[in-house]
């Protein structure tokens, strides 16, 4: 019996999964904090790349020998990651620089001796807004297209680079080979025409950014290469072991999560928070990213229509920040446990509504407005308590999301099911009941914690023609979702 390994490369963590084709099941899960984000000056966020590939060859390591325990080989590889940003790699596909994550916000900031930012100047060179319909996504702060103009005007952009994203510099690293992506991943850099399926050379071409920057564009579920001899070595399998191209989380994570896809929407909060929807067609919908997906068993194109950019748990954890502090600088308390639990605990005491306390949570702006600022209003003497607080903040991130499935809608069209996935949601029940309740579907969650790293398992075992593109489906019926919250 053989299993194929997929691996995530999250903000935080690193997870690895192990799923047998036969019985569909998950045999192991694999997950570390990975401790390689930096934010070396405000509104920078940056990846330490030779620490993941390091920890990346551990995690995968630690699993063959688990899998070799009980007799189990291991087929190929798949792998995923976090969408946008960028990493730039040398001709031997060694990081020539720390990559800039999704989190990264240096193009907003002024072009010198202008009022302008170098977001601004990004989206006027190309031609305006409407230049990047085709791309199925408005640029915006933390994707590869702005980030690496904003690098070429400042001087950055080092020469004889070749830029990828970040689980394709670890594909890289495993093959020896140079960087390669998929329509999922170049999909979100705000340079990729969804539509034609091609990077977006005209518009390159007008930003002046050098065509040997993009790398080879293969097919979402296709083969890379395989193992480098020296990766092998440490790993513990053999050499040439089949690596197959990344895919972007987003989709990885939909294929690891969503067994009825025409049936079903979802909702997926970790850091930041997605809603994902599958469709047929191509569309745009203002406020929505329209991404690249699996094409279907009959080769036809499919799409995910996706919500994304909204808060998710890294709004709950600025209130937690908050909570810390009163306890440290006013009382001179250590808080060294996290405080969810006791948080979750509080909300769920708290009144539905709050008494009149309404929470907008976006602390760091949105896609669409990323200068919008988070708000607490209707605050009273019988409000202003922690429980209050932290009920009002979960409601406004459940009415958030229940206005983005009512916007999707129209061109989605009605589903029956809410998927639920992400530990932002998986460790808050109260999260849960309330965006099933502002959603008005039932809500079930997955039954593994690392959909995408399932997901990259999955699209490893299509590379190599273990699972063909029409058992998808059959293969994620074998999971067990759990019952309504």
């Amino acid at each position: 019996m053989n299993a194929f390994l997929g691996l995530d490369i999250g903000t935080t963590t690193l997870s690895a999964v192990a799923w047998e084709a036969g019985s569909g099941a998950v045999l192991l899960t694999r997950t570390r904090e990975h401790g390689a984000t930096r934010h070396p000056a405000p509104g920078r966020a940056e990846l330490d790349l030779p620490r993941v590939n390091v920890l990346a060859i551990e995690c995968l390591a630690e699993a063959k020998t688990a899998l070799s325990a009980q007799g189990i080989g291991v087929e190929a590889i798949g792998v995923t990651g976090q969408q946008h940003g960028v990493a730039l790699l040398d001709a031997a596909g060694m990081p020539l620089a720390p990559a800039i994550t999704w989190q990264d916000r240096r193009v907003e900031e002024r072009v010198p001796g202008s009022d302008d930012t170098y977001l601004e100047r990004f989206i006027t060179a190309a031609g305006g807004d409407a230049a990047f319909a085709p791309m199925g996504c408005a640029p915006a702060a933390g994707y590869m297209g702005p980030t690496l103009y904003g690098l070429r005007e400042r001087g950055q952009l080092p020469a004889e680079a070749t830029a990828c994203f970040i689980p394709d510099a670890l594909v890289a690293h495993l093959t020896g080979g140079p960087p390669c992506t998929d329509p999922t991943d170049a999909g979100s850099s705000a340079l990729y025409d969804v539509l034609a399926g091609r990077w977006a050379w005209e518009i390159i071409a007008r930003l002046d950014l050098p065509a040997s920057l993009f790398p080879a564009v293969r097919p979402t579920g296709s083969l890379a290469t395989g193992l480098a001899p020296a990766q092998a070595r440490q790993i513990g399998l053999a050499a040439g072991t089949p690596v197959a191209v990344a895919l972007g989380d987003n989709q990885a994570s939909f294929l690891g999560s969503v067994a009825e896809p025409a049936r079903s929407v979802l909702v997926n909060i970790g850091t930041g928070g997605q809603l994902s929807a599958q469709i047929d067609a191509f569309v745009r919908v203002p406020g929505f990213d329209t991404r690249a997906y699996l094409p279907g068993p009959d080769g036809a194109p499919r799409y995910l229509l996706v919500g994304a950019g909204y808060p998710g748990g890294s709004a709950y954890a600025h209130l937690a920040g908050l909570f810390r502090r009163i306890g440290q600088e006013v009382f001179g308390l250590a808080a060294e446990e996290p405080l969810y639990e006791t948080m979750n605990r509080l909300a769920a005491a708290a009144p539905p509504g709050c008494d009149g306390l309404r929470c907008e949570p976006t602390f760091t702006g949105t896609r669409d407005d990323p200068q919008r600022r988070a708000s607490f209003t209707g605050l009273s003497p019988d409000n202003l308590t922690p429980g209050h607080l932290a009920r009002a903040l979960l409601e406004g991130l459940a009415r958030g999301y229940g206005d983005l499935y009512a916007a999707m809608q129209p061109m989605s069209g009605p589903r029956q099911t809410l998927i639920g996935s992400g530990n932002g949601l998986r460790r808050n029940p109260l999260l849960a009941a309330l965006l099933r309740e502002a959603l008005g579907l039932p809500l079930r969650m997955t039954a593994h914690e690392e959909e995408a790293a399932l997901g990259a398992a999955l699209t490893a075992a299509l590379a190599v023609g273990a699972l063909e593109r029409g058992d998808i489906v059959g293969a994620l019926r074998y999971r067990e979702l759990c019952p309504d919250v």
